[in-house]
């Protein structure tokens, strides 16, 4: 069983930082060395850490991956807050949103994410459900919101709003995602918010004919 430590516990500082040691020395192995091919004991003597002191912070490899994961989706922000663009009419909303969700899925980072990924889910089918829940499920959920907070004073008729949020993804990422993924150039700003504006203005004649 993982230990946790009381806030005002005196080891509690000193644990957070080794936590955080061992989740950047596994975010550096995993996308550098893939999910299968990454050592803990490895981790650990690159986190400065015993392989028991890593295993009362996480008690399987799986574990870890999903800290890692939720630090790569949300490295510096606070997650319980709104994003910038989530009061904003779908006019503008939209095409923030596709800029931001655009910008970080063709990050460096989360490209070599999807690569280990698609290397070894087959071989560990939980890399794909975690990736499912914590990357996709995550800003599939803030986007879900997004479209109930504006459905009835844009009258749009949505069916499934988590599918509306998945097509709204794939509209962002068509081919793009792929030629970047296959070593293609990177998108300037100017080009991204032409795919997001375009996405954008795709998904409102689809949610305006009620068609999701």
């Amino acid at each position: 069983m993982v230990r946790t430590w009381a806030t005002d516990d005196p080891k509690a500082g000193l644990m957070a930082r080794k936590r955080a040691q061992i989740v950047a020395a596994a975010r550096t192995a995993f996308l550098d060395e893939g999910y299968a091919a990454s050592s803990v004991n490895k981790i650990a003597d690159e986190a400065g850490v015993s392989i028991k002191t890593l295993y009362r912070h996480f008690e399987t490899k799986d574990e870890l991956f999903t800290a890692v994961i939720a630090g790569l989706c949300a490295p510096d922000s606070d997650t319980t807050r709104d994003p910038a663009w989530y009061t904003d009419p779908p006019e503008v909303g939209l095409v923030r949103a596709g800029e931001e969700y655009l910008r970080h899925a063709l990050s460096d980072e989360q490209l070599a994410l999807y690569r280990v990924v698609a290397h070894d889910a087959d071989r560990f089918p939980e890399l794909g459900r975690i990736y499912r829940r914590e990357v996709l499920g995550r800003s599939g959920l803030i986007f879900a919101s997004y479209l109930d907070r504006w459905r009835e004073r844009q009258g749009w008729r949505i069916a499934d709003k988590y599918e509306a949020a998945a097509v709204f993804g794939g509209l962002l990422k068509a081919r793009l995602f792929d030629q970047v993924l296959l070593g293609g150039a990177q998108p300037d700003t100017e080009e991204i918010t032409h795919r997001a504006r375009h996405a954008a203005d795709q998904l409102l004649t689809i949610l305006e004919a009620g068609d999701l």
